[in-house]
């Protein structure tokens, strides 16, 4: 896998999975397959501009600017980031003053391409709209190569790696 980051505003992974894109596209859609590589499930009929609903263990988030950007299914997929609740904190234990300072920063926005490679899918995650040095892109630095890794060790073998939801702090 590899990754780069651009003046720290954006974190950039791509990996290729012995999967076709559309497993790739359902496990970055589907409920019961987001559950199991993320820990977090989605609810939206992906149609850009539409809300999307996330769950992460006991927290339900919802907010009108957490909306998908893009959608062509088996292709690409953007949206944007989720809002920091007081409730997502408790869920995922991220403590009170982090919640705060993520919180306070810019909302970001996510985007999954989706490339077939022959008997490969090459995914590339994007994640940017960070503040410069910004405490939330530490934490996504950090959390994106263990859940993309998730999802590709899901997809191959058909287990994710353990607990990631939990792992990874962010989601």
């Amino acid at each position: 896998m590899n990754s780069t980051a651009t003046a720290h505003t954006a974190i950039a992974y791509t990996t290729y999975v012995a999967a076709d894109p559309e497993q790739v596209w359902r496990a970055l859609t589907a409920p019961d397959q987001t559950d199991r590589w993320w820990g977090v499930t989605f609810g939206s009929d992906w149609k850009p501009g539409s809300p999307m609903t996330w769950r992460q263990g006991d927290a339900r988030i919802e907010e009108p600017e957490q909306v998908v950007l893009e959608c062509v299914p088996q292709r690409r997929l953007a949206y944007t980031w989720h809002t920091f609740t007081p409730e997502w904190a408790r869920a995922v234990d991220v403590p009170e003053d982090v919640r705060a300072r993520i919180a306070a920063e810019p909302r970001t926005k996510v985007s999954f391409t989706i490339d077939p490679q022959g008997p490969l899918t090459r995914l590339t995650v994007v994640h940017d709209d960070f503040t410069p040095e910004g405490a939330l892109h530490g934490m996504c630095s950090q959390a994106w190569p263990l859940l993309v890794s998730s999802l590709k060790t899901l997809l191959e073998t058909g287990r994710p790696l353990p607990d990631p939801g939990h792992n990874a702090h962010e989601g």
